[in-house]
């Protein structure tokens, strides 16, 4: 009697430990790499870090970022895209994740092979003119390549950039001819529109401020969907001549798919806590940078839209890689 409740026990412990759910293991038990798919020093980086420091105190264990850069942004994207859904490899990179894909052949897709965490942080880009040329809006840069169909000039400051795509998209929908001319980034494309020898560029807010504030530029929009808080008299795109137009550049956090929405979410949560740190917040706002900290939802949408948006502007501009 003794040996058969034993047995009888045994099996009901064994049946119980089938059927009771497997206990969620403690996050993180070791380092967690954060790939960063540009060099270190930059806006991108510097969010990054930002967002690892804060996930150092929370969780107790080193995020370390890996800046891993070549290939215009792609080779640390696709590492992350590779990796493990377990978390412990994070990619914080820039809306051109969305734009090269949209733009050239990549090893990757960002709505298949990757979970939004959050939209850290977005920024406006400024429409700027050589100070010799002779408009002051929107409306007149529109009405002069009217005048002179294929006349103007804007600078492409690195090819299926977010700046390139979003400097194209101005004259699509204004439905005039300008004339694109390719740089291999900004430290090229400024020189040429301050020279005169191109007319017109987008450029960040934190690059091209200085020169509007030196004079060497001059600033005739915002290209965000709303006024830039650093920025509130300066009028939108949108606003100052082509209604519909809206072109926000952004740094955000994404994880392999299928990594669970449990972890993502608190990794989305913990990321909007640590942007809200009075130093990173202080330096964001003079550079015309905007904190969101957005759901990892949100992300997911902005993705979609704006990989539907490129691929549609590409397609009818005729853009080749």
């Amino acid at each position: 009697m003794f040996v058969s409740t034993t047995v009888v026990t045994a099996s009901s412990v064994m049946l119980l430990a089938t059927c009771l759910p497997a206990v969620a293991q403690p996050y993180p038990v070791r380092p967690v790499r954060i790939v960063v798919n540009v060099t270190a020093g930059g806006g991108v980086d510097t969010t990054a870090r930002v967002v690892a420091q804060h996930y150092h105190a929370v969780f107790n264990q080193p995020f370390v970022v890996d800046n891993r850069t070549g290939a215009g942004g792609a080779i640390g994207i696709e590492i992350v895209a590779k990796s493990a859904a377990d978390g412990y490899t994070l990619l914080v990179c820039s809306s051109g994740i969305v734009t090269n894909a949209a733009y050239r052949p990549v090893n990757y897709d960002p709505i298949r092979d990757f979970q939004p965490v959050s939209n850290l942080t977005s920024l406006p880009y400024l429409v700027v003119v050589t100070p010799s040329l002779p408009v002051t809006s929107i409306k007149d840069l529109i009405a002069l390549a009217r005048q002179k169909p294929g006349m103007v000039s804007y600078a492409n400051s690195g090819l299926g950039s977010i700046t390139h795509l979003g400097a194209a998209l101005l004259p699509t929908l204004a439905g005039v001819k300008m004339h694109g001319i390719p740089y291999k980034g900004v430290a090229d494309a400024y020189p040429a529109v301050v020279s005169g020898d191109v007319n017109w560029m987008l450029g960040a807010a934190i690059s091209s401020l200085p020169l509007v504030n030196s004079g060497h530029l001059r600033a005739l929009a915002t290209t965000s969907s709303r006024r830039s808080k650093a920025l509130p008299d300066l009028p939108t795109v949108a606003e100052s001549g082509l209604p519909g137009y809206a072109v926000d550049g952004w740094f955000g956090m994404f994880a392999p798919a299928g990594t669970p929405m449990a972890l993502v979410e608190r990794l989305s949560t913990e990321a909007k806590q640590g942007l809200q740190r009075p130093e990173f917040a202080r330096r964001a706002e003079a550079q015309a940078t905007e904190i969101v900290g957005s759901s990892p939802q949100d992300l997911a949408r902005v993705v979609k839209a704006e990989m539907e948006l490129w691929r549609k502007v590409i397609r009818e501009i005729g853009i080749k890689p």
